[in-house]
């Protein structure tokens, strides 16, 4: 693959729930190595894919030769997820992704990130998006250290 591998986005579906779980696993297993090992299994994640994501945002997902690479969902403004299968990293996938959630949030978008994955933060900063707020890590169950990111279409033209 090159540039974006040919990647196109389109809207999630409920049928997409499986392979979006195997990404989001497996996104998390080789890009967060500091998180303790997931205790969910395949089948509890595809769940709450489906019931809970697919339900309370709104969801892309990238697709490279067929097969779902990628995913993002953005709740309101706050990109609670943008998660790419391993092999795609470093692509311009995640672009497209990035690209497809601001569309839809053309005043805006926050995100929450770790403080250790020093990967995704210079992913968004390359992107435009400020550090806003800092957190001890009260606000996620890992209780991990994070960082609110800010993009607005004023950062563009920085």
């Amino acid at each position: 693959m090159s540039g974006d591998g040919g990647a196109r986005i389109r809207c999630a579906r409920e049928a997409d729930a499986a392979v979006i779980a195997r990404v989001h696993m497996a996104s998390r297993s080789a890009t967060m190595p500091y998180l303790p090992p997931q205790k969910r299994g395949h089948e509890q994640v595809t769940r709450w894919v489906r019931d809970v994501l697919l339900k309370e945002c709104r969801m892309w997902v990238a697709v490279c030769d067929a097969e779902v690479v990628g995913y993002a969902a953005l709740e309101g403004d706050m990109l609670e997820h943008l998660y790419l299968r391993p092999d795609v990293r470093r692509r311009g996938v995640g672009t497209l992704l990035l690209d497809e959630v601001r569309r839809h949030t053309p005043d805006g978008v926050s995100l929450h990130v770790f403080r250790q994955n020093t990967d995704a933060r210079a992913f968004y900063e390359r992107h435009g998006f400020s550090v806003i707020e800092s957190g001890d890590g009260d606000r996620n169950m890992e209780n991990l250290p994070d960082l609110t990111l800010r993009w607005t279409p004023e950062d563009r033209r920085r």
